[in-house]
């Protein structure tokens, strides 16, 4: 056997003993081709990473908040405060907040530990304790009495965008995204759903029974374009929210707000695009066609 032989068949030997994972490059049969080493970079552009709302520590808790029972048209917009109270931080809500959702009458404060946000009576006992949704868009929890409450970020601190990302340039023309207003907004799942999408326009939105009780327009301009909402608007949550643009992508109307939260939506037919994940009162977009000439 030649020496090069030798050679060859060691080093099949070698890959053998190391669980057969590996081929020797020369133990190749005579006259084959290399299989090439490097792989040509993948063209596909990878989707933009999700970027959380929710607070992961107690400072980006205080805000707006918009909290509901599980199905029904109860509701109610609050604010956390960063300010100490008799029980925890203190939190406050309109007067007719108690009588849509009588769990508030026994609520003094908020505490946020262990990564949780919990509603506490005036002895610091925990009257709705919440826990992350898996969608890591809202808030979920369950009383004793078996009753379900979502709530859901408006306006709170850990949406702020950091200080390095707001612009210090002039505010662009109305074509162009507003300060404060984000790139490209994060999507509520992978999943490209297609479709076509939404036409500019007039829109209302729809509260489960509640109908018409916002109007907004949806302007023709390059994405993200910017959103007008009209005067009259009854709908707290839609108002607090504050939507400035929107845009289509991956299936999804976004409709994106001043200070960087975002509402996914998808198509249901008829012109209506609902919420993404549907949590909490329900929150459905209705076009309202143009009237005929």
């Amino acid at each position: 056997m030649s020496a090069a032989a030798s050679a060859r068949a060691l080093a099949v030997c070698a890959a053998l003993a190391v669980g057969g994972l590996a081929v020797a490059q020369d133990a190749q049969p005579p006259g084959a081709v290399p299989a090439p080493t490097d792989a040509p970079a993948s063209e596909t552009v990878p989707p933009a990473p999700f970027v959380e709302s929710l607070p992961k520590d107690i400072a980006g808790v205080p805000g707006t908040w918009d909290l509901s029972r599980d199905g029904s048209t109860r509701r109610c917009v609050m604010t956390l405060s960063s300010e100490s109270g008799e029980a925890g931080r203190r939190l406050s809500f309109p007067a007719g907040c108690r009588r849509a959702l009588p769990v508030l009458n026994g609520v003094a404060g908020w505490l946020f530990t262990d990564g949780t946000l919990r509603f506490v009576d005036k002895n610091v006992r925990p009257v709705l304790p919440f826990t992350r949704r898996p969608d890591a868009r809202s808030l979920a929890a369950q009383t004793e009495s078996g009753e379900h409450y979502s709530l859901v970020p408006l306006q709170i601190v850990a949406m702020v965008p950091p200080t390095a990302a707001v612009p210090s340039a002039p505010v662009p023309p109305p074509a162009t995204p507003q300060a404060g207003t984000p790139a490209s907004a994060p999507l509520a799942a992978e999943t490209d759903l297609g479709g076509e999408a939404p036409p500019a326009g007039l829109y209302t939105l729809d509260r489960y029974r509640d109908q018409d009780v916002c109007r907004l327009e949806l302007t023709q301009a390059p994405a993200p374009a910017p959103v007008r909402l009209l005067d009259g608007c009854r709908d707290s949550g839609l108002s607090v929210f504050d939507p400035v643009s929107w845009q289509f992508a991956r299936g999804r109307l976004v409709l994106n707000a001043r200070r960087g939260h975002t509402v996914n939506l998808i198509p249901t037919g008829d012109g209506r695009w609902r919420r993404d994940p549907e949590v909490g009162v329900t929150f459905v977009l209705r076009r309202i066609p143009a009237p005929s000439r």
